[in-house]
């Protein structure tokens, strides 16, 4: 006689209710659930892909089923649970304190502390765990993603309720801005969706297209990503193109500066998370100081960092743009030219034409 005794169906509103206790107990300001349907945005994302404004980074090009159909991405998948986590390690930013090079250096501000990937991942992969354990799921029906494979993760967030694109593609919080990570994870579980909320979006607003130091935001909704900083100083493995070198100013790692104007990141809030932390005071750092590393001491210091995206001589090159920004200095001539010694072509150019531009000032 079988005396298994048989598992009470799953109560799926009350699983989602428990989804989002989890999540905010991991951390998570916010999270939503939504199906799979991404065909309201296939013909903008192809025809982005059409024009090449994604540059050379080619895995957006790719595995572009899975991206545009989450099922096609992991097996049975019918359901995507959309979290977000506030990041800024330092107090936010007011609407006009932009990036001054007065010598030193911009590190875009979720790069500041420990890699994003690492601590949104591991906590993903508990609340997916706890899930499954809930629902009674004796195979991994569920998998976390952070930003790491072929996600359309802003529109999935929006479709989550967590936001809406806004005018500079980034996803928008009318509670908490922009200063956020989002993570997904996709699942087989019937989870009820979370019931669409009226976002009240940007109006007629345009001060992120207004303030983009290179005017990648070429209208509302459409980034050509080979003119955005964020691209030109991480994604970019070669020269950054002289014309657009001094609008880079002392930005050595992304932009911040479409976040640092929106009017909705004035309910944006300090991330009670240490691992955000800003590390080695490369909130404040000087050109000098950082053009004062060598390889070894990067990689020391940046370890478990997302400014790793970019290997040392991307780093040098981007510190050389910065200096060449910056007012006249001789700290700056000096790490300038006692970095020329060892630098690549590539490099030694950046540094020659940062060295004419301090030595003409």
């Amino acid at each position: 006689m079988d005396n298994t005794e048989a598992r009470a169906p799953v109560d799926y509103n009350a699983l989602a209710r428990d989804i989002e206790s989890w999540a905010s107990a991991l951390g998570f300001q916010q999270v939503g659930i939504t199906d799979t349907d991404l065909s309201g945005h296939s013909t903008a994302f192809l025809a982005w892909l059409e024009e090449r404004m994604h540059g050379d980074m080619g895995y957006l090009s790719r595995n572009v089923d899975k991206r545009l159909d989450p099922a096609e991405l992991h097996p049975d998948t019918i359901r995507v649970i959309s979290v977000r986590m506030d990041y800024l390690g330092v107090t936010p930013p007011g609407a006009t304190e932009l990036p001054v090079n007065d010598g030193s250096a911009y590190i875009a501000r979720y790069a500041l502390g420990r890699d994003y990937h690492k601590t949104l991942r591991r906590r993903l992969a508990k609340l997916a765990r706890r899930i499954e354990a809930s629902a009674g799921v004796t195979e991994t029906g569920s998998r976390a993603f952070v930003d790491s494979a072929p996600v359309l993760e802003k529109p999935l967030g929006a479709k989550a309720g967590l936001g809406w694109q806004g005018k500079n593609t980034l996803l928008l919080n009318q509670d908490a801005g922009s200063w956020f990570f989002l993570g997904e994870i996709y699942t087989n579980l019937p989870l009820p969706v979370t019931p669409p909320r009226e976002q009240p979006g940007c109006g007629s607003c345009r001060a992120c297209l207004s303030v983009c130091p290179t005017e990648a935001i070429l209208e509302p909704g459409k980034l050509d990503a080979r003119r955005c900083i964020s691209y030109l100083t991480i994604e970019n493995k070669g020269p950054i193109p002289e014309d657009m070198r001094a609008a880079v100013g002392n930005r050595v790692f992304g932009c911040d500066d479409c976040q640092i104007v929106c009017p909705w990141n004035r309910f944006a809030r300090r991330s009670p998370e240490a691992e955000f932390t800003p590390r080695h005071g490369l909130d404040t750092a000087a050109i000098a100081e950082l053009l004062a590393w060598d390889e070894d001491e990067f990689l020391d210091k940046t370890a478990g960092m997302a400014i790793r995206r970019v290997n040392y001589e991307q780093w040098v090159r981007n510190l050389a743009v910065a200096a060449g920004n910056a007012p006249p200095d001789g700290h700056i001539v000096g790490a300038l030219r006692a970095r020329r010694a060892n630098a690549s072509t590539m490099v030694r150019e950046h540094i020659d034409w940062a060295l004419a531009r301090q030595c003409t000032a």
